[in-house]
Formats: structure tokens, sequence, C-alpha cells
């Protein structure tokens, strides 16, 4: 389990077959799950300068490539009695999205992104949502898209302040959200008001 809360940007050194090669001042151990970009790898060797994770052929026809070139966001996972601070992330990449724009509104970034409307049901106005391992909160839903808003600190501090429109980036929408749509898909109109009142428990 991760927060989605950036611990460090890394440097990609190469990606051969499914090993993914990281420079990183964090000293991981074989076999631990560190969020990179925001999908969970597993550690599979270590060198004097980082390590590497493995990043299956599944796992590179399901994520957005294109930001596993350079720098990537990585994140450990949890350990127990850390301090939890962002929102509860598995590391399991939904969807990717597109970001089709960005508006500089002075003291904050609105930033548009684009996704598959079959996730849109599980994306909450004010809510929480992954981006690129990034816990962010939705400010608006459309049919096919999500606003963000942005402080000048995160676009400075993580690759946010890279992309542009176009971008691809991963997307792992809120795990209550998929859970909460999953029950009521399968309920329908047998969901007891019993069932709604511990539903709504999940959010207090």
């Amino acid at each position: 389990m991760f927060t989605g809360l950036i611990r460090e940007i890394a440097h990609v050194k190469s990606l051969r077959g499914s090993k993914l090669s990281i420079r990183a001042k964090h000293k991981a151990s074989i076999g631990d799950s560190i969020a990179v970009n925001g999908a969970c790898l597993t550690v599979i060797e270590l060198s004097n300068d980082g390590f590497s994770v493995e990043l299956s052929p599944e796992s590179q026809r399901v994520l957005a490539m294109e930001n596993y070139k350079d720098e990537v966001h990585i994140e450990p996972a949890m350990m127990m009695g850390d301090r939890f601070e962002g929102h509860i992330v598995q590391g399991h990449v939904d969807a990717i999205g597109e970001i089709k724009e960005i508006k500089n509104s002075g003291n904050s970034y609105d930033v548009f992104i684009k996704i598959d409307k079959k996730f849109i049901a599980y994306i909450i106005p004010k809510g929480s949502i992954t981006v690129d391992g990034i816990s962010l909160t939705v400010n608006e839903v459309f049919d096919d898209s999500f606003r963000l808003t942005i402080i000048p600190h995160t676009m400075k501090e993580t690759l946010f302040k890279n992309y542009k429109k176009g971008s691809k980036v991963n997307i792992e929408t809120d795990m209550f959200a998929r859970y909460v749509a999953h029950i009521i898909s399968h309920k329908q109109n047998s969901l007891s008001w019993g069932e709604v009142d511990a539903i709504s428990a999940i959010y207090h």
C-alpha cells in the first residue's frame, strides 16, 4: 500500500526487456514493492546507485511508457507505523489518461485530463485520484475528463513541470469509489438501508 506522496524523483538508467534500472537515493532491498509513476513494481536487483524492478510486457502494455525514459516518481511501500498522509493507493494503474489542457491561473494550475468514459464513474468531485503516483484532489468531473487544481509547489517539485497537452499519465482511481460502484452494480435495486449506511461509513 502507498499514500501517493512522492518520496523522490529518480532517474531511469535503462529498460532492457522486463528490467527497468533506476538511479535513486532510496536504498531498496530485494523484494521491496516500490511505486514507480504510480505502478507497484518489485525490486529484483540492487546496484551501487539504485535498483532494478520487474516491468513485465503486460505492465508495459497498460502503462504510460513515455514517462519511463528519463525521470520518474518513486514511493516505497508503507511500513507498519508510518504516518499516513495522502490517501490509500494500491499501485494498480486503472487507465492511461491524456492531458488535454494546462491553465495557469496565477496562484495555481488547472489541469484537465481525458480518460476512457468507463472509468468516469470511479472519479468523484472532491474525491482522491492518483496521477503518475501523485495523490491529488479532483475538482470537477465531466463526461470523459476531469479537472485538477495544482499548486505551484506541486507543479515545481513533481514531473507535472514537464507535462504538456497530449502527455500521457498513469491513472489510479479511488479504491473506495471502485468498491462502492462494484457493490451497487451487483445489488442494483436490492440495496438495503443497512448496506447504504455501511457504504456511507467508508467515507466518514
